[in-house]
């Protein structure tokens, strides 16, 4: 909007009141109405009207300034970008990232406890079908499906824990793998006893329920078993929703988009997060105050570039492909959290599949045994908390719980701060702590894993080699 339109805005909704206001230039009510001057509007050139920028303007348009901002942003960090390769060089080497994904000479540990993961998917499908035929009691069905997802959580840690051949990433691909599936299973052996609790028959029951019985046992096969697993959802159903075709443009897209935006992250990672890292001379427990600010000030842009690129490659370009290549319907994997105005909205549209797992198989049956929304809030919360130490702290063998005790912190500021920042302030405080909260919590366990290896070889060493 130009300067000359409010002006023109103002003149013209000022207008109306002509007569009125010029009855300061000799006018009066008395004086019989007279033709008005030609250049009647260059005498009123003023109303009353507040400047854009206050707070009680309704002016919303900042879209110059949003281009203000962004083009400063291109030019401050290819600065950094070119200072680090005058100090440091090329550093990027894919080579090494593809040399220690080899484990134990090609032995790949990992891939073993991933295959393995296939016994546990196994036993829920078994223990569903003696329910669905009768030969199990619901109670000792429950029982068995606790059992097994309690195998299936305690197995790989003990597995990450005392085999030392299994490299670090290959411990997170399995744990997460390992955690995803047992959230698929929780779902897949609650939903299959609401479909047993719906279908049971009566003294009356006609046949055609009979008949609807005997089709929800021939979905315990493992076509459908292995097709949820494999779905990029985390909530079981029966009949997921279907696209007519495979579209091989679109995988070819999102194939593309994975390849490309995991060169970026390498690159993030070896060519800036590395060289901060080798400056470092202790832990973060182990450093002073200023020193430990300092470099958590170093690690907040690029750690908050790898979260960015990291959630677009996994929730749009990842989930999509899975999607397109199973005809999977459902593609809303994530919402508009970068406009979230709360904490609480930004974690409900962060990850969709994991709040709709949350909401289905924790906050609704709480509620139903007459828990409070806010303790049930609290509860589940906790539980995710609890979920993110688990899956980040565990393959580096190191739990100082500062991620579980960064998400109460955030807890806090939204309980407490919250009302006070709403709107276009609220969403301020929602990017700040996504800048200063759990991601940088997470860094700070890499960097202490690379620190606690830095001590043992030379200075030379990279983090893919500690990785290994």
């Amino acid at each position: 909007m130009s300067a000359a339109e409010p002006e023109a805005c103002a003149c013209s909704s000022s207008s109306l009141d002509m007569e009125e206001k010029c009855q300061y230039y000799g006018n009066s009510s008395s004086d019989p109405p007279t033709e008005q001057h030609p250049d009647m509007d260059m005498f009123c050139c003023h109303s009353v009207q507040d400047s854009l920028l206050s707070s009680d303007s309704r002016f919303t348009n900042y879209r110059g300034i949003l281009n203000w901002i962004i083009i400063l942003l291109i030019l401050t960090h290819a600065h950094l970008f070119l200072d680090n390769f005058i100090q440091h060089g090329f550093l990027i080497d894919l080579r090494k990232v593809l040399e220690h994904l080899m484990e134990d000479n090609y032995n790949w540990p990992s891939v073993n406890l991933i295959l393995a993961a296939n016994m546990f998917a196994i036993a829920a499908l078994l223990l569903e079908r003696c329910l669905d035929k009768g030969t199990l009691s619901p109670s000792a069905g429950h029982c068995l499906h606790l059992g097994n997802l309690g195998l299936l959580t305690l197995f790989p840690a003990v597995i990450i824990l005392y085999d030392t051949s299994i490299s670090t990433g290959g411990a997170y691909f399995s744990l997460w793998t390992y955690t995803v599936l047992g959230l698929k299973l929780y779902s897949y052996q609650e939903t299959n006893n609401w479909y047993r609790q719906g279908s049971v028959p009566s003294p009356g029951t006609d046949k055609c329920v009979l008949h609807e019985t005997k089709k929800q046992i021939e979905h315990l096969t493992f076509k459908d078993l292995y097709y949820f697993l494999l779905a990029p959802t985390l909530c079981y159903q029966r009949d997921f929703p279907f696209t007519p075709r495979v579209r091989i443009n679109v995988l070819c897209k999102t194939l593309i988009e994975m390849v490309v935006l995991s060169q970026i992250i390498v690159g993030i990672v070896q060519q800036w997060i590395e060289p901060i890292f080798q400056r470092s001379e202790n832990s973060f427990s182990n450093m002073d105050i200023t020193t430990r600010v300092e470099h958590l000030m170093e690690l907040v842009a690029p750690n908050h570039f790898l979260w960015l690129i990291f959630s677009f490659l996994f929730s749009h370009s990842y989930l999509n492909f899975c999607a397109e290549l199973l005809c999977f319907g459902d593609r809303h994997f994530y919402g508009d959290w970068w406009n979230a105005k709360t904490l609480k909205c930004f974690w409900g549209n962060w990850n969709i599949p994991l709040h709709k797992w949350r909401y289905r198989h924790l906050y609704t049956p709480l509620l139903k045994k007459r828990v409070s929304q806010k303790q049930a809030d609290l509860l589940v919360f906790l539980m995710s908390a609890a979920l993110c130490e688990y899956v980040i702290a565990l393959p580096l063998h190191s739990c100082r719980l500062w991620i579980f005790f960064m998400m109460i912190f955030e807890l806090l500021v939204d309980v407490y701060l919250g009302e006070y920042f709403k709107g276009n302030y609220g969403n301020g405080l929602v990017w700040l702590c996504f800048l200063l909260g759990p991601p940088l919590a997470v860094m700070t366990y890499f960097h202490d894993h690379y620190m606690s290896h830095h001590g043992q070889h030379p200075p030379g060493l990279s983090i893919t080699e500690c990785l290994s």
